[in-house]
């Protein structure tokens, strides 16, 4: 690949531990996997705001207590919020009305319940860190950084629930320093979908590690065959992908990083890349 660029965009105040990014229309939505509240960034005006998910909304949950917002995908007006199944608090999926405001809540213990007999992943190991909608049906991208390294992909038909089929695709991706990337986020961009994925030095899903690196990847939509990885850095962990910007000779990407800290700030960077 050519040169890729990192730039440094802006530091939003008020945010801490960012997990995911959607951006649309000049503004920027934001999850934390310890917060309740959904963000919205308004891009021009350089204006935070909060979106009340609960009755009961916090800012820096326990690590016990969180419910681990690690995915968020737009599917037609609404965005979905996909807890990453990791404990049964991390079961939850919200989804925002982006034109009426509403927020719905529903329960997915037994979709992530079924989803960890169909592949074989223990309680301790799903971790469901992206999502998108794709071919008539919902992908989720678990991140194999627990002991027996699952990574891949759980394809599951349209209606995210407790009656959807489950076809899981384990997905090998590069190491870096001797340590297996694992995804944190992805994303469609016409007929391929791009990822973050980002090696750790841990076997838990739930306690961190030092950071080896991060990369951006492609693969195809349908057979999921990875066509090409980058490594972008030596020791972040990027996390959030969205879609900023694509001309005919590159794609731009706006990325942030989980500080992995209780520190209520966040960075968001533009990441280009060309096409190939």
């Amino acid at each position: 690949m050519e040169q890729f660029t990192i730039e440094f965009l802006y530091k939003i105040i008020g945010i801490g531990s960012a997990s995911g990014l959607v951006y649309k229309d000049d503004s920027l939505f934001i999850i934390s996997d310890n917060s309740s509240f959904l963000y919205e960034y308004q891009v021009q005006e350089k204006q935070l705001s909060k979106i009340k998910l609960f009755k009961n909304n916090q800012e820096n949950i326990s690590k016990k207590d969180k419910f681990d917002f690690e995915a968020i995908a737009l599917k037609g007006k609404k965005l979905h919020l996909l807890g990453s199944g990791s404990t049964p608090k991390r079961e939850k999926r919200i989804t925002y009305n982006l034109d009426t405001n509403e927020v719905a809540e529903k329960n997915l213990s037994k979709l992530y319940q079924n989803l960890k007999q169909t592949t074989s992943i223990s309680d301790e190991e799903l971790n469901i860190e992206g999502a998108l909608f794709c071919n008539e049906k919902w992908l989720l991208f678990q991140r194999g950084n627990g002991a027996n390294s699952k990574n891949g992909i759980a394809i599951l038909n349209n209606k995210l629930n407790k009656n959807s089929t489950i076809e899981f695709v384990p997905i090998q991706l590069p190491k870096i320093k001797q340590i297996e990337t694992s995804f944190t986020d992805a994303i469609l961009v016409d007929d391929k979908i791009y990822f973050l994925a980002t090696a750790e030095n841990t076997t838990s899903t739930y306690d961190d590690g030092e950071i080896f690196g991060s990369s951006i990847g492609r693969m195809n939509n349908t057979t999921f065959e990875i066509e090409f990885t980058q490594k972008i850095s030596d020791n972040q962990k990027f996390e959030g992908l969205t879609l900023y910007n694509k001309t005919e000779t590159k794609i731009q990407f706006l990325i942030c990083e989980d500080n992995d800290s209780d520190v209520l700030e966040t960075n968001i960077y533009k990441l280009t890349i060309p096409l190939i």
